[in-house]
């Protein structure tokens, strides 16, 4: 294929799937949960599935920058889904917690997470998710450890 543009890459099409998988996302998001983004659902089901996380540990997680999920964060805290005390041990140190209603829309959550994964998946076979993985690992690898420039 002779590429004239970045627009006409594979990695510019794998931008245009994860965007089109986003608005997805957002769009049955909205359908059950109302006010909360993908990045908000996100960082509660991070939260959810490991309590003890520090700040630093669910950015990595959610492909977030440090200010960017500060303020995802205090959105979540401000809706009532997460609360913020000082850290038992560790004065420096935030912890974290799910309110009640968080978990309430959490659990709302889960059949759209399924319904989202379902339809971006729809008609794929195992053995093509699989070569697919396979290859997006080559381009991380690829990626975080490139050759010098010449």
């Amino acid at each position: 294929m002779i590429v004239d543009t970045p627009t006409q890459t594979v990695l510019y099409t794998l931008e245009q799937a994860i965007k089109a998988y986003r608005k997805l996302c957002q769009h049955n998001l909205d359908a059950v949960a109302g006010d909360i983004t993908v990045d908000q659902a996100l960082t509660l089901i991070v939260l959810d599935k490991h309590p003890s996380l520090n700040q630093q540990q669910i950015a990595e997680l959610v492909f977030k920058d440090k200010a960017s999920i500060t303020r995802i964060i205090e959105l979540l805290i401000q809706k009532g889904l997460l609360t913020r005390e000082l850290h038992p041990t560790d004065r420096r140190k935030f912890a974290l917690s799910i309110t009640a209603q968080g978990k309430h829309i959490l659990a709302r959550l889960s059949d759209t997470i399924l319904l989202n994964q379902q339809t971006a998946l729809a008609g794929l076979e195992q053995a093509e998710l699989q070569q697919f993985h396979q290859t997006l690992q080559k381009i991380i690898a690829n990626c975080v450890a490139p050759p010098p420039c010449a």
